[in-house]
């Protein structure tokens, strides 16, 4: 049931991120969110109590927001730029980034190098040195770039890269180094495939997908060339850093059409992959979890494939052309997905058990554990907390919820 209604936002998209917050030996969660019209906006969402309103954080929309610790954050926007802000004083930014040429959609950011990662609709990942910051900004490289980029997921240990595309196609990035020769012109390839399935684990040859290749060359085939198709899939003994992997995840229904993934999540403990598609006509929406598959390939002439479906569920065919936000719960057992004019709780079975305790030999059904509605326009993002039993869902209109589920 809803605890609490902000309707403050009335007008704008929001799109909606948490955080811990150290404060006085006490920890406090704080809502972020970042809004169409160049807003963001705290709150306590306990007391629902709005703490602030940077008013003009960007000149164009606010796309994300990502806390590096319990006091700085980032936030990512339309006019190209990152921002870095502290909690402690928000009158001010701390720096702006350039170095983006396009909207900047994704924030990531490795704790062990303090390296801050960026993505955006130029087809750029470029990540930010945030260890030698100044007020001018942060040193910069770019690291890879492909066409059609959507979203792009850091696995929690921050050995994968993970990139979603407009196109169908999804990018990982194995044994990542992002320290390493961030210029590097091509990255060894891993023959990739389409996601296997129980009845789909031969119908591909060990030539791949339609096209893999050097990332900073591409054509209108695909998001990557075949210009370094020749190189080696595989070192002895394992994988290369950087190595590249390139991937159509099987979608139900879609076999015989194209789809985009629109929306990326992760594993919180690095298990499998979240992926909301939409098919190119728009007319079907799918919410897919893939496993991820560790190790060389079985023969090795075999093509690599480091994903396979487990489960999925068909979702409500509502707000075509926008991109809705899903997520998983703290300890990976539930999904919070946008479903119409509210949200779905879904479960790897009806007892919300671990994923690893409920693998399925062919993909199955997500289990639908509750629905929550509250909204009167298309729920778009949605949100757990990490320290509440507590969900947080945005919409089209611009209203947020908060919810205290009761099972």
């Amino acid at each position: 049931m809803p605890l609490e209604t902000l309707s403050r936002f009335v007008g704008q998209k929001v799109l909606i991120t948490s955080c811990l917050l150290s404060l006085c030996r006490s920890v406090w969660s704080v809502l972020t969110v970042a809004c169409e019209q160049t807003e963001v906006l705290l709150f306590d969402p306990i007391s629902s109590k709005h703490i602030k309103t940077l008013s003009e954080a960007h000149e164009d929309c606010v796309n994300n927001i990502r806390f590096l610790d319990n006091r700085l954050f980032a936030t990512c926007s339309d006019d190209t730029t990152i921002a870095l802000w502290d909690l402690r004083k928000l009158n001010t930014k701390v720096c702006t980034l350039h170095g983006h040429t396009s909207w900047v959609k994704n924030i990531e950011y490795d704790t062990n190098t303090r390296l801050l990662v960026t993505s955006g609709f130029d087809g750029n990942v470029i990540i930010w040195d945030t260890n030698r910051c100044t007020e001018e900004g942060c040193p910069h490289k770019k690291f890879f770039h492909t066409r059609f980029l959507m979203r792009m997921r850091l696995t929690p240990d921050c050995s994968k890269m993970l990139i979603s595309t407009s196109s169908g196609y999804l990018l990982i990035l194995h044994d990542l180094d992002l320290t390493k020769s961030l210029e590097v012109g091509s990255y060894p390839i891993l023959r990739a495939r389409r996601t296997a399935s129980s009845s789909d684990t031969t119908a591909t040859s060990s030539s791949g997908p339609r096209a893999v290749g050097s990332p900073c060359h591409q054509n209108d085939s695909g998001p990557l060339s075949e210009k370094h198709m020749s190189r080696p899939s595989q070192r002895e003994g394992g994988s290369p850093r950087n190595s590249l992997e390139v991937l159509t995840p099987e979608v139900p229904g879609e076999r015989d059409r194209g789809n985009c993934i629109t929306s990326l999540q992760l594993h919180p403990k690095g298990w499998a992959t979240l992926l909301r598609c939409s098919s190119n006509t728009d007319d079907q929406e799918w919410t897919c979890v893939y496993e991820f598959q560790e190790g060389a390939p079985v023969r090795p002439v075999s093509p690599r494939c480091s994903l396979r479906l487990t489960h999925c569920i068909e979702e409500a065919n509502v707000g075509r052309g926008y991109i809705k936000e899903l997520c998983f719960s703290p300890d990976g057992r539930m999904i919070s997905s946008p479903h119409g004019y509210g949200i779905r709780l879904l479960g790897f079975d009806t007892q919300c058990s671990e994923l690893v305790d409920c693998l399925p030999k062919e993909a199955g059904p997500l289990q639908e554990i509750r629905s929550l509605y509250s909204h009167n326009d298309v729920v778009l993002t949605t949100k757990f907390s990490p320290t509440h039993c507590q969900i947080a869902s945005g919409c089209l209109s611009g209203r947020v919820s908060l919810y205290q589920p009761k099972f």
